[in-house]
């Protein structure tokens, strides 16, 4: 046996009670008395005297009477089976006057949220200023370079320049697993690094650190005889446009 679903009754809402319908009301309804009563007392009075128009009004009177309480009903029966929309869009007919229903305040639509998620991180449409490099100190620009070898890809990057490097200043592992050791030499342009920086490098790059790739990396520029030197030892020679191509992404990286 399938037992029936009985579903909530809605409750009905009670109406609101209203001082002001009450009061036309019950001035409506006594000046309706006063006037029957008084119809019907000038009736009595003229009903010995003239008998058949005496009772032609009261008749007309009570048919009158009739029609307004008939209306009454109607009115208040319509307005309790009438749906609730259009109640609030009609205005209610209440003792005679027309009581205008209540108007809807619209709210006005709020800012409408990105839902994409949070914003894009802003890029800085100025070009990297790549001849800062030149306006460091040793330490800045050896720290300079090693970000350089750490943005390409290099593990295990330290910066070992001070007064023993034995002419080491950035080491670290290339992307390929080769051994990287560089020498950083920050000189104004007038001043180029010669065979002798180079001769000092040579001699411990490859015996004492090992290193599979040796480059001297400078904002200067090089002298013939010091990239003869490299050029024989294998050491790279990178002066301020080999750094300007590396550090722009349109040269190519030391171990590279």
């Amino acid at each position: 046996m399938v037992t029936p679903i009985r579903r909530p009754r809605t409750p009905r809402r009670r109406p609101a009670f209203s001082l002001r319908q009450l009061t036309v009301s019950f001035g409506v309804l006594a000046i309706g008395v006063t006037g029957v009563g008084l119809t019907l007392r000038k009736a009595m009075a003229a009903a010995g005297a003239h008998p058949g128009p005496a009772l032609l009004v009261g008749l007309v009177v009570i048919m009158a009477l009739a029609v307004l309480l008939r209306r009454g009903r109607h009115g208040r029966a319509a307005a309790r089976t009438a749906p609730l929309g259009q109640l609030s869009a009609a205005s209610v007919a209440v003792a005679g006057e027309r009581v205008p229903a209540p108007t809807v305040e619209e709210v006005a639509p709020g800012p409408v949220e990105d839902i994409d998620g949070p914003p894009a991180e802003y890029v800085d449409p100025r070009p990297v200023e790549l001849d800062d490099y030149a306006g460091m100190d040793a330490d800045a620009f050896e720290e300079a370079v090693a970000g350089l070898c750490e943005r390409d890809g290099c593990r295990e990057v330290q910066v070992v320049g001070g007064a023993n490097d034995l002419g080491a200043d950035v080491v670290a592992v290339a992307p390929d697993g080769r051994s990287l050791v560089i020498q950083c030499k920050r000189y104004c342009a007038d001043n180029k690094v010669g065979s002798q920086d180079l001769q000092r490098f040579g001699g411990t790059c490859f015996s004492v650190h090992g290193a599979d790739v040796a480059a001297l990396v400078t904002t200067s520029a090089f002298t013939d005889p010091a990239r003869d030197y490299a050029d024989r030892c294998g050491i790279l020679c990178f002066d301020h446009d080999d750094l300007v191509g590396w550090a722009s992404g349109t040269g190519p990286a030391p171990w590279e």
